[in-house]
């Protein structure tokens, strides 16, 4: 029986089939409408690096076959075959999205559908209709993604521009236009595909084909199928730009931010600085003086995107300005300082900014009361009372949160007192972080005090928040932290810990004499963690001692 998506919800394939050989079919329509629907195969920056991967009428397959357009077919309006366990490992994420060639709008169209259909059985369907959608011209439906191993998201985004600017936010760029020409039918689908008629069951991928359509069983994979010869190879209809567009409706500054020749982010004319590359510290306008700070002098922490911790400054917090462009004038200088592009429900537009989408995925989000620093769209906020026994134990643990609950559709940015943020997305897993770390999370998310026990402190225990279930936390940290993994030799500071696996079992260490305190020169590390459990589990730390 298929699984029912709603727009946010994810699940690892193998929850949903065993087979990587699937028939993902996408169902749109519209009156007067006409839509274009494609496969985007991106990167780990999910950027169309490569443009062989961007799979539409005019290129119906990637170079191996492990996407290919196979047309209209059992009532889907497209439809396509992709075989994960071929997918070069150079592809992250496989985007599939609709665009409307032409006039209209998203919200004109009717009920549609995205579906997943494995060993001719559907094991996923993801459904929308044009009420969730306003003015957009293309929207994006569903992803596999590699995280570990392949997973699927329903999205379910609209975007503003057609499929030009939709390639442009991925990373491509149209390099001569061209009317798109609808590619002709086949003459006999394959055989692996479902028949034409609309009532046909779902397809079953290497299943002999139905008795009308050929006396020969139907190919398997592996095996060429007894198709027209190829066409020849048409060369690559689009390059990759120099920066991606954002795909935000009504970005955070409405100025044109596309300067005549500004210097590519974190490539200034002289030297790399602080803070050039999109996405790193917006707000620090660079001040008039010409001559660089002291910071900045050498490439240092911060100039990757979405760096993985462990990469420590090794000077002064400070800024750097950008030599300057001649003629470039105010856009350039804010130039490095745009909204960075979305395409998920959590968005860090640096290391101390995180937005977070309250249309995607249909669930409210609880954060931290006074963390909110700007909002657009219909956002309201509220209070989150805890209730009196929450109350009760939060007072007693030292574990209480203030909440505040945001709902509506919208855009939340949050922050607090510069702390680095990261986003940690749980699927159906269990993380301990302590209250004081945690600064918002999905409402969906399940949060519980959990007691660690110990001897030889005051009270014999202490405390931790768990967050267990499908949806995201978004913990800070005074600085960039260190993950390590769990070993039988693996003590923290009680007082430096972030977070850890919840699988992890955790023994309080008290090394506290009596003897030893009554000298004035003893070392101070009294109360130590130890962290005890299988391979896979992990502690955070950071550099810093509440």
């Amino acid at each position: 029986m298929a699984r029912e998506f709603q727009r946010g919800h994810k699940a690892k394939v193998s929850d949903l089939t065993a087979g990587t050989d699937l028939y993902v079919g996408v169902q749109i329509a519209g009156p007067g409408l006409t839509f274009d629907i494609s496969c985007f195969g991106l990167d780990a920056n999910e950027q169309l690096s490569d443009d062989r991967y961007f799979v539409f009428f005019n290129q119906p397959k990637s170079p191996e076959e492990s996407i290919q357009l196979l047309g209209a077919q059992a009532g889907d309006t497209e439809s396509f075959r992709v075989t994960l366990d071929r997918v070069p490992a150079s592809i992250h994420k496989l985007s599939f999205t609709a665009t409307i060639d032409g006039a209209g709008q998203m919200s004109q169209i009717g009920p549609g559908h995205i579906r997943i259909v494995a060993g001719g059985e559907e094991v996923v369907r993801y459904a929308f209709t044009g009420a969730e959608f306003t003015t957009e011209r293309a929207v994006m439906l569903g992803d596999f993604y590699l995280k570990d191993v392949w997973r699927f998201a329903a999205v379910g985004q609209g975007f503003d521009g057609g499929l030009d600017a939709l390639l442009k936010n991925f990373g491509g760029e149209v390099a001569e236009e061209e009317q798109p020409q609808q590619q002709a039918p086949a003459a006999g689908a394959p055989g692996f595909a479902p028949p034409p008629q609309a009532a046909a069951p779902a397809p079953s991928f290497g299943a002999p084909a139905p008795a009308p359509q050929a006396p020969a069983p139907a190919p398997s994979f592996g095996a060429p199928a007894p198709a027209p010869a190829p066409a020849a190879p048409q060369p690559p209809q689009y390059q990759q730009p120099a920066a991606p567009a954002p795909v935000h409706a009504a970005p955070t500054m409405a100025a044109p931010l596309a300067p005549p020749a500004p210097a590519p982010y974190g490539q200034p004319p002289q030297q790399p600085s602080y803070g050039q590359v999109p996405g790193q510290y917006p707000g620090q306008v660079p001040p008039p003086a010409p001559a660089p700070g002291g910071y900045g002098q050498q490439p240092s922490y911060g100039q990757v995107p979405g760096q993985m911790p462990g990469q420590v400054p090794g000077q002064q917090p400070g800024y750097a300005p950008q030599a300057a462009v001649p003629g470039a004038g105010l856009a350039a200088a804010l130039q490095p300082y745009k909204e960075a592009p979305t395409g998920s429900r959590w968005t860090p537009q640096n290391q101390q900014l995180m937005r977070v989408d309250l249309s995607m995925g249909g669930q409210a989000v609880l954060a931290r009361q006074g963390s909110m620093v700007l909002y657009q769209g219909k956002v309201d906020f509220s209070y989150k009372g805890a209730g009196f026994a929450g109350r009760i134990v939060g007072n007693a643990t030292g574990q209480e949160m203030q909440l505040m609950r945001c709902t509506g559709r919208g855009q939340v940015f949050l922050a607090e007192n510069g702390a680095h943020l990261h986003a940690i997305e749980l699927q159906g897993d269990a993380i301990c972080v302590s209250a004081e770390n945690v600064l918002a999370f999905d409402e969906s998310l399940q949060h519980e005090v959990r007691r660690i026990e110990g001897h030889g402190i005051p009270g014999g225990a202490l405390f931790t928040m768990q967050f267990q279930g499908t949806g995201t936390v978004i913990v800070k940290t005074h600085g960039v932290p260190v993950v390590l993994p769990v070993t039988p030799t693996t003590f923290a500071d009680s007082n430096a810990i972030v977070a850890w696996s919840a699988a992890s079992q955790v023994i309080l260490s008290s090394q506290v004499r009596l003897r030893r305190n009554a000298y004035p020169g003893h070392s101070g590390e009294t109360v130590n963690l130890q962290f005890r459990g299988a391979p896979g589990n992990f502690i955070v730390v950071q550099p810093y001692e509440v």
